[in-house]
């Protein structure tokens, strides 16, 4: 099994055009040609990950966290992160990362936090627009269902849970075959009239090179006629954070607390309790603040996240209960998640959770 079929994997699962513009997602050291001989799971990539990693024979680590964030221009061993790379690439040990990808999915990072509280009916927080694009092309009517099946196995028509969807009208069609022309059918020089169906489908943005390269492949004519149309739907399976509810509503401080020890969280930050039971939550791993105002919008009653500033609490305005129970906390469940991933569908190679803590600060 090579590097490449795990990664192209995880692509499917969290597309790196689904990243922000600041990350660095994707296969960060290595060749996608090596042959994978162990995977070692961790949140972050240090020195010591790579050492674990040779002791346990993973040449493959995959991390939430990109360890080079921004553009090495030297590699000396200045500071952890050179030395670090150093030393993956000394002994031969790739590295990638899943990262604000994986945060912006549905049943990615921020719905594996949603699950240990657990919550139920659980959404996006923010869903994202402008991420969905509707295909319109015209098939002759002989050649609709196939021109359809092949569009939909490429991945267009998926809204929400449903797959194979999409709309055609029937209609006529005109054109004139001029010289130097192969049509499909009629004459040169001619005006033609056929019997058409009116194709709609939508999918992902990032699909469009693969679902074109379908529709040119699939289709009978030697000139496909087609347009796309960016929708501004939001995308109910593409955005940031996550909410849901409580199956039974808790009091804060109980709640507060069941949190403290399901995150392991020595210290916990929140802002002003609202004397209200809990049981509307959102979430978003890391750092979190920009959805303070999603969260508030959306009729939480608590916001649980990391990274908050001093002022920023001052936002909840008596609207919510801001809990922040730290940026390592918030993620590390996200090792959980990518064992889950890979260990089921990759069960011939090991897959092996790290032990290695990273976590950058500590409590007294």
């Amino acid at each position: 099994m090579k590097i490449q079929a795990i990664t192209n994997f995880l692509e499917s699962i969290a597309p790196l055009p689904l990243q922000e513009s600041y990350d660095n997602a994707g296969l960060i050291v290595g060749s996608k040609d090596t042959e994978v001989t162990g995977i070692l799971i961790t949140l972050d990539v240090t020195e010591m990950v790579i050492e674990e990693a040779m002791n346990k024979n993973c040449n493959l680590i995959v991390a939430h966290h990109p360890i080079i964030f921004k553009g090495l221009k030297k590699l000396n061993g200045n500071n952890y992160v050179e030395r670090t790379v150093i030393k993956a690439i000394q002994n031969n040990i790739a590295i990638y990362a899943a990262h604000t990808n994986l945060d912006s999915i549905a049943g990615g990072v921020n719905f594996k936090i949603a699950e240990k509280l657990p919550l139920e009916n659980i959404k996006i927080l923010a869903p994202k627009t402008n991420t969905i694009l509707q295909l319109t092309t015209f098939t002759p009517i002989t050649h609709t269902a196939l021109v359809l099946k092949d569009l939909n196995d490429a991945g267009a028509g998926q809204i929400g849970r449903y797959k194979d969807c999409g709309f055609f009208s029937s209609g006529t069609g005109t054109y004139r075959p001029t010289k130097d022309t192969n049509p499909f059918e009629g004459v040169e020089g001619q005006l033609s009239t056929v019997q058409e169906d009116k194709i709609e489908v939508i999918f992902p943005f990032y699909l469009q090179e693969k679902i074109l390269k379908t529709l040119q492949t699939s289709h009978p004519y030697e000139e496909v006629a087609y347009y796309l149309q960016v929708l501004e739907n939001k995308n109910l399976e593409t955005g940031s954070g996550a909410i849901g509810t409580l199956a039974i509503p808790q009091d804060e401080l109980t709640f507060l607390q069941y949190l403290k020890k399901t995150f392991q969280v020595a210290g916990l930050r929140h802002s002003p309790l609202l004397d209200k039971p809990i049981q509307k939550v959102a979430v978003c791993g890391g750092s979190g603040s920009f959805l303070l105002n999603n969260a508030i919008a959306a009729g939480a009653d608590i916001f649980i996240t990391s990274d908050f500033k001093y002022h920023e609490y001052f936002d909840a305005d008596n609207k919510i209960v801001i809990a922040d129970i730290g940026h390592y906390e918030s993620e590390v469940c996200t090792k959980e998640l990518f064992y889950d991933l890979l260990s089921k569908n990759f069960s011939n190679i090991a897959t092996l959770l790290g032990e290695t803590v990273t976590k950058p600060y500590n409590y007294l």
